[in-house]
């Protein structure tokens, strides 16, 4: 177990990463063909904007991204988000075709795509996200599609003009536990974000939602557990848990550093709730290895189907 401690100054200092968070760099031809491809196209992957630590191993060894539509700046300016925050530009209508393009030239077995939180459009980006998965289906129409949205302000219209488009997949965070999504995410909301994930799966029960939570905030045992337990009370489907990592000394600290054998037993854990699938480790993100969740989530959904 790695803490955070407060100095003789009263100041928090800052942890030392533990070995288990080294990262392996692979910057192979896989990983720079790729990378070359998002410029060509004029496209963002949050893999970049918000500097996870599984880039090269899921660009340099799986070939697999998660796109980030609707620009590259975030109306909201979450304190463990690096994405960048202001003012963002005009809606880019031709995005979705762009994006369809790249997942098919890169042949992609699975595609999730994301967006930043775009609280200055009505619909909170929900057609463009649409669109962008429509786009994918005519051209990639073997490709697995995972959405990963903002809560779209929260309204159920918006919400429903997403899963109208049917994910293969919907996925939207929880982030952190109740008591410190106030000061960990701008604008968002625990609550809502539950709802949001109950009302996707009523509006198409046929399709697996997910979330993912982040540890090493200051949160307990018992607050991580009460977050397993609200996402299964609204029937969510796959559960992330990765360990917090401060992207720059202007976002919050980490608090905690968990071990592996920490994170075995919250995943040992999780699936004992009824999950359908769980992924957790340190260098987990809500993306990572998603083709291989999606696949195990279906396979469960079968069979039960079967039973």
């Amino acid at each position: 177990m790695t803490s955070c401690k407060p100095t003789s100054k009263g100041k928090e200092e800052y942890l030392r990463k533990p070995d288990w968070l080294k990262i392996k760099l692979n910057t192979n031809d896989e990983y720079k063909g790729l990378k070359k491809l998002m410029r060509e196209k004029n496209l963002h992957t949050v893999c970049e904007e918000a500097r996870c630590p599984n880039i090269h191993e899921c660009w340099g060894e799986r070939r697999t991204a998660t796109m980030m539509i609707l620009g590259s700046v975030c109306t909201r300016a979450c304190r463990f988000c690096a994405v960048k925050t202001g003012l963002p530009n005009e809606l880019d209508l031709a995005e979705p075709e762009r994006v369809a393009d790249s997942v098919a030239i890169m042949n992609l077995k699975h595609v999730v795509i994301t967006m930043v939180a775009r609280d200055d459009l009505k619909d909170g980006g929900s057609e463009v996200l649409a669109e962008t998965v429509r786009a994918i289906r005519r051209k990639s129409p073997f490709t697995s599609i995972e959405v990963l949205p903002s809560d779209l302000g929260g309204l159920q219209e918006n919400l429903q003009i997403l899963m109208d488009a049917k994910p293969d997949i919907l996925n939207h965070n929880i982030e952190t536990v109740r008591r410190l999504t106030p000061r960990v995410r701008a604008r968002a909301k625990y609550e809502r974000s539950l709802e949001f994930l109950r009302l996707a799966k009523e509006m198409q029960p046929d399709i697996p939602t997910k979330s993912s939570l982040m540890i090493g905030l200051g949160e307990t045992e018992e607050e991580i557990l009460e977050v397993m337990d609200d996402l299964r009370a609204n029937d969510v489907d796959i559960m992330t848990i990765g360990q917090y990592l401060q992207p720059t000394k202007k976002h919050l600290p980490v608090k905690k550093y968990y071990s592996p054998i920490e994170f075995g037993k919250l995943r040992k854990i999780a699936m004992e709730k009824g999950f359908k699938h769980c992924e957790a480790g340190p260098l987990v993100r809500s993306s990572y290895h998603a083709d291989e969740q999606v696949n195990e989530a279906t396979k469960e959904r079968q069979l039960q189907a079967e039973q």
